[in-house]
This record gives C-alpha cells, sequence and structure tokens, in this order.
C-alpha cells in the first residue's frame, strides 16, 4: 500500500500493507492515507477484519485516528480488533483519547489485542492467515511479523522498521517473500545489502526491499548490493504493487 520510510514523495506513501486470503483482509500499519489506497487496490473496505501497528512511530500510526474515523463515516458498526505490543496498545488508547472517541456517536468497538514481546508471539490466526511475531532491534518497542497463508502453505515474512537481527532472521526461516525494510544503515534501521544478508541466512526464496527513501537514482545500486548479499532474486517494492503467496 505504501513503500516509503518516513518521507512519501507522489508516488510513494509512506509503508504499510494490505494482506488479503478468501475471507478478507488485514492492514500491517497505516501509512498516509489508507482509505484511498484501500480503494486503489480495488479491496472492500468492508471486508477489513482487523489492523496490526508494529510500533508507534508516526509514519506508521499517524493516520490511525483519521482512518478509523472514515471507516465509521462509511458505515462501519462491526468491531475493528487492533493489534500490537503493550506500549503501542497504551499510546494508540491515548491518541484516539485526544480526538475524543467516546463523543463519536455509535462509533464502532475497537478491542486491543496486546502482542506478547517474545518470538513466536500470536498475533491472531483465522480462517486465511496464521500471524506470528517477534520482537526486532528499532529505537522503540516493535515487531516484525511471519504470515501463513492456510490453504496454499505459502509464507510472507516482514521486517517492519530494525537493525539485522537474529528474531527476524528466524521470522524470515525458509520463507517464500521477505520484505524486509532498505531505510540505511543507522540505529534501528538496514540497509539493502543488511536485508540481503538477512534473507540469506532465513533461507529465503525472494526479497522485496520497502521502507526506503524515494531516491531513483540510487534505487539500481540498492537492488546490486542487496542481491549480492542474498544471492537470490531481489526487488524494490513499488505502491500498490500485489505479491502472491
Amino acid at each position: 500500500m505504501g513503500t516509503a520510510a518516513a518521507v512519501p514523495d507522489e508516488t510513494h506513501a509512506t509503508t504499510h500493507l494490505a494482506v488479503e486470503g478468501e475471507f478478507g483482509f488485514f492492514m500491517i500499519d497505516s501509512g498516509c492515507n489508507p482509505i484511498l489506497r484501500i480503494r486503489d487496490a480495488g479491496l472492500d473496505l468492508d471486508r477489513l477484519g482487523g489492523l496490526i501497528l508494529t510500533h508507534f512511530h508516526p509514519d506508521h500510526v499517524a493516520t490511525v485516528p483519521i482512518f478509523l474515523m472514515d471507516t465509521w463515516l462509511l458505515g462501519r458498526r462491526a468491531p475493528l480488533p487492533i493489534y500490537g505490543l503493550q506500549d503501542v496498545v497504551d499510546r494508540y488508547n491515548i491518541m484516539m483519547d485526544l480526538f475524543r472517541r467516546d463523543e463519536w456517536p455509535g462509533f464502532f468497538d475497537t478491542p486491543c489485542r496486546v502482542v506478547p514481546e517474545k518470538t513466536g508471539a500470536l498475533v491472531f490466526e483465522d480462517d486465511d492467515f496464521r500471524v506470528t511475531a517477534a520482537p526486532v532491534k528499532h529505537v522503540v518497542p516493535n515487531i516484525g511479523l511471519r504470515i501463513e497463508n492456510k490453504d496454499s502453505g505459502g509464507v510472507v515474512a516482514y521486517s517492519s522498521d530494525t537493525s539485522p537481527c537474529d528474531t527476524m532472521v528466524e521470522l524470515a526461516r525458509n520463507a517464500d517473500i521477505l520484505i524486509h525494510e532498505a531505510a540505511e544503515s543507522t540505529p534501528g534501521h538496514s540497509s539493502a545489502a543488511q536485508a540481503g544478508e538477512v534473507a540469506h541466512r532465513a533461507g529465503a526464496r525472494r526479497l522485496v526491499l520497502i521502507h526506503y527513501r524515494p531516491a531513483p537514482h540510487k534505487y539500481d545500486r540498492w537492488i546490486e548490493e542487496a542481491a549480492e548479499t542474498f544471492g537470490g532474486p531481489v526487488e524494490l517494492g513499488q505502491d500498490l504493487a500485489t505479491y502472491e503467496f
């Protein structure tokens, strides 16, 4: 749904994802304006089953209030679960209280499901997917995700924002697709080459770089750097791209 790091441009929204199965879809984070991206992707908002918030940084959560308000104004009344670490849930509730959600008449429930801060923690399981998490190495509490398709057996792993770490390697073990951030090699982030190293260690089959700075003159170099350390197929994620697994 979006692939940029904190600063978007005309063709790159900040990083957020939608995962769709036979029975519905769920969102991972809330970048820029998810309502517009959901429409652009051809998804049916009525089939939205939940929202995972990986960590509480503005480029991942700042649009949650308008996303939920728009969803309510468009007629949703069914509960929408919110999943995240205790730190995220606590801050999410503070943020929503600032917007006086209790005064929105008929606003749907958003029950919060706390994800334990441990490797292999179950986020949720439904008829389509089993989603597990592990803490990753960022500057605030954060989780990476492993998404298993219960119908096909396919697996996607998503790093969120992180420095290279063993827990991400385990989440991505033998994954069909690893979606890994490639902002740069700074505390709490990874370079494209480091993303390739994680993919190689995990035995992932395919690497998609995400959460990068829109800088077209560097795209080819980043792909080359990741391919050199990974040894497998690498591509730069693009907004509204679709990946089957």
